[in-house]
């Protein structure tokens, strides 16, 4: 990773650190997910870069090596919108290609709603669109649907996540996440102590490294776990959701909809030149 480049830079308030690579013309911002930092999108930086784009991947606020503002008001997707177009603003950016995953592509759609004059076009993976519903409260919904147990809902008591992960320890935290595969949402009922979650001895997938758990795991003891956020709303199914043309309603301008099989959540990482191939053959058509 020796040729991509870190930067601090003062934006909207907060110091983000910004990883960097390429001279191209064209720009890529990535936005990565949780539990993960601009890291998760290692492999697409090179390769984008290896095409003539330039890639920036930020650690987003609270995350990383960004500043972690005390306030969980401080962590809405209005901030970090926010700390994205005055990162574009600061690097002399006026639009850019914009790849998003998990938290990252609920920020992506957003951006998209909220500055669209700064996207040139949008690759999202693993989160699709919804519509805001303002009568339910994004945890209430979450509730509804996936019960207490539902790891947000889980995190939204102040201190007892993040007590759970210092038991635990970072390592551990970050092995049990990343290796997931089960594909209903992640649920601790709510008779269990979260830390139990990480108790159990994981075996690391092929895809991750102890060097990038350890890497994670040396920025995951000052990540934030903000409260609830704003317009983010609860899964449907998704398949249903495409399949019937909701996808397609709420995005008119929904180009294509690439379905992997057989790879779980992280799959930027477990398959990073089939992921690769794909955001680069979509952005290059612009």
């Amino acid at each position: 990773m020796d040729e991509i480049v870190h930067k601090n830079l003062k934006v909207n308030g907060i110091n983000m650190h910004v990883a960097e690579i390429g001279k191209g013309p064209d720009c890529v911002l990535f936005l990565h997910g949780f539990p993960e930092l601009w890291y998760s999108w290692r492999h697409q930086m090179l390769h984008l870069s290896a095409h003539g784009y330039r890639a920036i991947a930020p650690d987003l606020r609270g995350y990383g090596d960004t500043d972690v503002p005390p306030s969980a008001a401080s962590y809405t997707v209005f901030h970090v919108v926010g700390d994205l177009v005055a990162l574009l603003d600061e690097l002399g950016l006026e639009k850019v290609f914009l790849v998003g995953h998990d938290w990252g592509a609920m920020i992506a759609w957003t951006f998209c709603l909220i500055r669209p004059d700064k996207i040139k076009a949008l690759v999202n993976t693993s989160i699709v669109f919804q519509p805001r519903n303002p009568a339910v409260q994004p945890i209430q919904g979450y509730r509804a649907l996936l019960g207490d147990g539902f790891y947000m809902c889980r995190f939204q008591e102040p201190g007892k996540a993040e007590a759970a992960f210092a038991s635990a320890g970072a390592q551990a935290v970050i092995s049990t996440f990343l290796s997931v595969r089960d594909v209903k949402p992640p649920c601790i009922p709510v008779q269990i102590d979260l830390g139990a979650l990480f108790k159990s001895p994981v075996a690391l997938p092929s895809w991750l490294t102890e060097e990038d758990v350890n890497y994670y795991a040396s920025k995951f003891d000052k990540l934030a776990l903000p409260g609830d956020s704003t317009i983010i709303e609860p899964w449907i199914c998704v398949k249903e959701y495409i399949d019937n043309g909701g996808f397609k309603k709420y995005v008119p301008l929904l180009e294509q909809v690439v379905v992997m099989e057989g790879v779980a959540h992280f799959l930027n990482q477990e398959r990073p030149e089939e992921v690769s191939e794909h955001i680069y053959d979509f952005i290059k058509k612009f």
